[in-house]
This record gives structure tokens, sequence and C-alpha cells, in this order.
């Protein structure tokens, strides 16, 4: 039986219970923790929190993120159990949902935005890198969470050869109708990859969680938490 509890997870930064936020994330297919760790350092905050972690066998899922559900569980399941643990160990030493975003690169982007829409709550953001809910085509992801505002940023190619473009859309679609603030961006070339330009995007997006935070523990600002003019 596919399980995902158990296995490696890698932390840099603080602890949550010192932290000002945390960044879960998620790795895709046949990668490992160790690889989307390496986005850390593009994130340079001060008081940010990391953790990575590892799928069994190196795929939180077997089949396409399209296949019928029942095929990938108990994949889907695990990792969204494995999620969860990790935002109720943050809740539990003083960082509440709103201060914890999850950030998925390709197999891990669907689970972040399937996560989403399964679990109500009002999170720091979810950050979704060539992916899309989980789900066949028809799926239909109704009367699910209630996102209460939380900021959601789906970026991907505009003709990726894993991530259908009408998923990318439909995903965007729902997780706004669920309540999310959601921004969907599509671009011309990048390929199946994490590009610069949503890095961009998601950074200035995770400096006002950062800001957030800071005003919340009553901590000065660090300057790398300002966010880039929009």
């Amino acid at each position: 039986m596919e399980t995902h509890q158990g296995q490696r997870l890698l932390r840099q930064g603080p602890e949550p219970g010192n932290a000002r936020a945390l960044l879960i994330l998620l790795h895709g297919r046949g990668s490992a923790a160790s690889e989307i760790m390496g986005v850390g350092p593009h994130f340079p905050h001060d008081g940010l929190a990391l953790a990575a972690p590892q799928a069994e066998g190196n795929s939180w899922f077997p089949y396409s993120f399209l296949a019928p559900l029942e095929q990938n569980e108990p994949g889907i399941t695990s990792a969204m159990d494995v999620i969860a643990g990790l935002i109720t160990e943050a809740d539990l030493s003083g960082l509440p949902p709103s201060r914890v975003m999850i950030l998925g690169f390709s197999q891990g982007a669907c689970l972040a935005l399937e996560f989403a829409a399964r679990h109500p709550g009002r999170y720091g953001g979810i950050y979704s890198l060539s992916g899309g809910l989980i789900g066949p085509p028809g799926t239909r992801w109704e009367n699910l969470a209630g996102l209460s505002g939380t900021p959601v940023f789906i970026g991907c190619s505009d003709a990726d050869p894993h991530i259908p473009r009408s998923r990318v859309e439909e995903s965007g679609r729902v997780l706004s109708r669920l309540g999310g603030d959601v921004t969907v961006r599509l671009y011309a070339g990048t390929g199946h990859t994490i590009s610069d330009f949503e890095i961009v995007h998601v950074n200035a997006m995770i400096a006002r969680v950062m800001a957030a935070g800071a005003a919340a523990t009553g901590a000065a600002p660090d300057p790398a938490t300002k966010p880039p003019a929009s």
C-alpha cells in the first residue's frame, strides 16, 4: 500500500513556533524533497520556515492527475494527510493556517490545489506551478472548501505537454467559486518548468504574508518582506 507518512521531511529556517510564516514545498513526480527545496533561496525572507516532505517512491500518486481518482489512491489521500499534519503541527506551535503557504510544482502543484479544494480554511497562500485540480474530465468540485479569501496563484505554460490549458483555467474558476482570491497566469513557451516570472509573482505574494506575520508578532519588518510594486 502506497503511503507517504514516515518518509523524510526536510526543513530550513526557524522552527514553526519561532517563524513568521511557513512555506510547505511539494515536489513533482520522479523528483525529491531535496530538489524542490532548491527554490528556497529565491524567497529570502527573515523568519520564513520551509518544510519539504518526501513522497514514497518519489511520486505522490501513480497515474496522471487526470486519471479516475480511485486509480490514484491511496496516494492522494496519504499526501493530503501529510500536508494536513504539517499545518496542524504549525498551528499547535502558534503559527495559524493564515500564515502557512503551500507551493507545489507539477504533481505537487496538483496536490496543492486539490488540498485547497478539499480542506476549508484561510491559508497564507496556495501556489501552483504547472498543475491543476485532480480528476478526470467531468469532475465536479461542488460544495467543498470555503477558502475565505485565501490568495491562490496558478502559473503554467500556455502549451504545457502535461497540463492541459483547459484544466488550468478550470482550476482557477473552481477555486474562485470556493472563495479563493485567484490569479491565473499562462506564459508563452515556458515549458514544463518553474519560470522566473512565477518566482517573481510568488515572491511578492509571500512578502505580503511575511509582512502580516511581522505585524502579528510585533517584530520589525524585514526589508526583504516588502512587496515589490505591482
